[in-house]
């Protein structure tokens, strides 16, 4: 069981089902999520979204091409203002993908033991993708529905991607014995691969503003696979996923082995941020004196605080903002 948990913790391993066109990737998260969690005091309800959305950002991200961004952000109207993650893929090949999250929320009117998800209200489910400098990102928005974050995630790609999606997720705290209890989370993702344009016409007797499904993608030749693959999906225990006792690949044998499913590489992923004070810098660079005075604390310094890693900056008022940046432009003439 521990040479299982250590090999596959933290990992995302793709997979495609060859006799039914469908691929998917299956994830393991224990100390990326351990440290998510840990850089805030969040309450149960906050820090269950934050595990779902992680686990949905490692199985998403995993297809960003290297050194892409990936985000994904919730916004709503309820107690729960903002959850927003962030992959960064891979520098390399070979390496790690990071992945960072947070939450913003209103603890005064959030409701203890009340469904997580309903918490968040009104508002819409958003992927970001950063393809680099030079490029213009891709954003992609649907409205919150469904009851999940995982139903967020599905109806996204159907409607913007027209690509059905199946995820099924489980997280919380586990504790072997001796050990103490910390984060777990594991989860499936499955895709029906197109075979034609994804273009996708409503019904005419659709409902205007329509949330479209995997069912309303899909050509009845395809149905019959898709349809076969969430039914075994469906049996799939919340142990089988968190692990440490089953194994992925094990997993995906017993779930899917008449489709005759082929696994690749894994991809490792870590917690990983990517603040820096050069960063913090360039972000106030906008600013004027004056409003750099306004930001300036009674000590006489700026303070800034990431919110996904803690990390606390302290910095000189007198080397923050555009007039700073004419002036040491100006001293090096």
């Amino acid at each position: 069981m521990l040479g299982s948990k250590i090999a596959w913790d933290d990992t995302v391993l793709p997979f495609q089902l060859d006799a039914s066109d469908i691929r998917g990737r299956v994830v393991r998260l224990d100390g990326v999520l351990d440290k998510i969690l840990s850089q805030h005091a969040y309450p149960d309800e906050i820090e269950a979204l934050v595990a779902e959305m992680a686990l949905l950002t490692a199985m998403i991200g995993q297809t960003m091409k290297l050194r892409w961004k990936l985000s994904l952000q919730v916004r709503g109207d309820g107690p729960v203002r903002l959850i927003a993650t962030d992959y960064y893929a891979p520098t390399k090949e070979g390496t790690p993908g990071r992945i960072r999250a947070y939450a913003s929320y209103d603890s005064s009117r959030l409701m203890p033991r009340v469904d997580p998800f309903s918490q968040i209200g009104k508002g819409y489910f958003a992927i970001l993708i950063d393809q680099g400098q030079g490029n213009v990102p891709y954003q992609g928005i649907t409205p919150i529905s469904g009851g999940s974050l995982s139903a967020c995630a599905e109806t996204y790609f159907a409607q913007s991607e027209q690509l059905p999606s199946r995820f099924v997720a489980s997280f919380g705290k586990s504790q072997l014995p001796g050990e103490e209890a910390e984060w777990r989370a594991g989860g499936v993702m499955l895709q029906k691969m197109p075979k034609a344009s994804p273009f996708v016409a409503q019904p005419e007797d659709a409902e205007e503003n329509r949330v479209l499904r995997a069912d309303d993608i899909l050509n009845e030749d395809d149905f019959e696979d898709w349809n076969r693959a969430n039914i075994l999906l469906d049996t799939v225990e919340d142990m089988e996923l968190v692990g440490p006792h089953v194994q992925p690949t094990e997993l995906l044998v017993r779930l899917f082995h008449e489709d005759k499913p082929r696994v690749f590489d894994p991809q490792p992923v870590e917690f990983g941020c990517q603040c820096s004070e050069d960063r913090v810098r360039e972000s106030l660079s906008i600013y004027s004196a004056k409003d750099i005075a306004h930001m300036t604390t009674e000590e006489g310094v700026v303070t800034a605080d990431c919110q996904f890693c803690g990390a606390h900056y302290v910095l000189d008022p007198e080397t923050l903002g555009f007039k700073a940046e004419d002036k040491q432009d100006g001293d090096g003439d």
